[in-house]
């Protein structure tokens, strides 16, 4: 499996994923990652700002399995979101949602952000795990107004 930054080829592909694993988690409602105006153009929203970026993994073949992203978060105090991390059912329990958020830790911290943020829900119990084990430390509610408001779970965890 290969990391590397997300393309224009890539959009539909992280799109479906994304739409599936929410489907599937029963979360394919409004308040999600959903209906993101921007999930059918990853590439070209995390293009149009040097703070934002995101990846995708592609197993030997090219085929991207998942993907993950960063961007700045809306307090205007340094902080950085994790963004859209999914995973195709066959590419999850082999590290990379660890190697993703490593990526993007590694990303923020370069750009000068001083956290890293995010926004799930009690339904994803499998990332909840990996966040837990990644440093994120739980919040007991969000940041500021949830972007997506159908999510109930919030992490922090600190770049410094």
């Amino acid at each position: 499996m290969q990391i590397r930054p997300i393309t224009a080829a890539d959009d539909a592909a992280m799109q479906t994923i994304i739409q599936q694993a929410l489907k599937a988690a029963k979360l394919d409602i409004p308040g999600t990652a959903y209906f993101d105006a921007n999930l059918a153009h990853l590439s070209a929203f995390y293009a149009a700002r040097p703070d934002r970026a995101y990846w995708v993994v592609v197993d030997s073949q090219g085929t991207v399995v998942g993907g993950a992203g960063c961007g700045e978060y809306g307090t205007g105090q340094h902080v950085a979101e994790l963004q859209k991390l999914y995973l195709r059912p066959d590419a999850r329990g082999h590290g990379l949602s660890y190697q993703l958020i490593d990526q993007v830790t590694a990303f923020a911290r370069q750009t000068g952000y001083q956290q890293l943020y995010l926004e799930s829900s009690h339904r994803l119990a499998a990332a909840l795990h990996v966040y837990d084990r990644s440093g994120f430390t739980r919040l007991d509610q969000p940041l500021a107004v949830a972007v997506h408001s159908a999510m109930d779970r919030f992490y922090i965890k600190s770049l410094q």
